[in-house]
């Protein structure tokens, strides 16, 4: 399972969440204990203390990278970084505000390499979510629709906890809101996905920077974007090589 030395590799997306990353990154590499793994945070235009933080973890020897983003491109710009740079086969995305628990990321791992080769994505599926009323009802509704239409095998996109195969994600059409059609991609690849459920928690600190109301109408045309990418696939090709 390794490439360049590494097993895994944690993707952060992050925007001003110095105070919950203090708190996570910690909690990661205790998560993380005994495998080839590294922690790529990858702040999107960041103006708080994140490189001081980061600068901290990294002068004590933690396998800590710091990617930045000069101004903020978004969640789905930084968790492409974030995946574009690293070195491990396997690559875990978690949310940067505390809310996605990173106890889950070890079973996300396991539960992809059990599955075997033909799985490309193990996708946490959060159970009693903690968001308030409104993004809650409005993140049923958005996966509701979503499977609909796209038949990606996946009750809830939304959450940030998700291990992909690194080498099937250099496959995939880039977007922005991309990072919540992962499976409905990785399934367009001719991979399966294959699911953990995960208890989300409460927001350790601040409010969110990638909130429901920047999605609505772009939401929607990106639903369409992916279900057309999927129509233009009549069949995928079964490789080999002749000597």
């Amino acid at each position: 399972m390794q490439v360049g030395g590494l097993d895994v590799s944690v993707v952060i997306p992050a925007k001003d969440e110095a105070d919950n990353l203090a708190v996570l990154v910690p909690e990661i590499l205790a998560a993380m204990a005994g495998r080839a793994f590294e922690v790529i945070v990858v702040d999107d235009g960041s103006t708080d203390g994140t490189g001081r933080l980061l600068a901290d973890f990294k002068a004590k020897g933690e396998p800590v990278r710091h990617l930045r983003h000069e101004l903020p491109c978004g969640q789905s710009a930084a968790v492409r970084s974030g995946m574009l740079m690293a070195h491990g086969r396997l690559v875990a995305t978690i949310d940067g505000d505390g809310q996605n628990d990173p106890a889950y990321i070890p079973a996300l791992v396991d539960a992809l390499v059990a599955a075997g080769p033909a799985f490309g994505i193990a996708a946490g599926q959060r159970l009693k979510r903690k968001d308030g009323w409104a993004k809650t009802y409005a993140s049923k509704f958005a996966n509701w629709l979503r499977g609909a239409i796209l038949k990606d095998k996946t009750r809830d996109t939304g959450c940030g906890l998700k291990v992909v195969r690194r080498d099937i994600f250099l496959k995939l059409p880039f977007f922005h809101g991309w990072h919540r059609y992962l499976p409905a991609l990785v399934l367009r690849e001719g991979f399966d996905v294959t699911h953990v459920e995960v208890i989300d928690r409460p927001r350790l600190h601040g409010q969110s920077n990638y909130g429901i109301f920047d999605r609505g109408l772009q939401g929607i045309l990106d639903l369409y974007g992916v279900w057309w990418l999927k129509r233009r696939i009549k069949r995928l090709p079964v490789l080999s090589e002749i000597d």
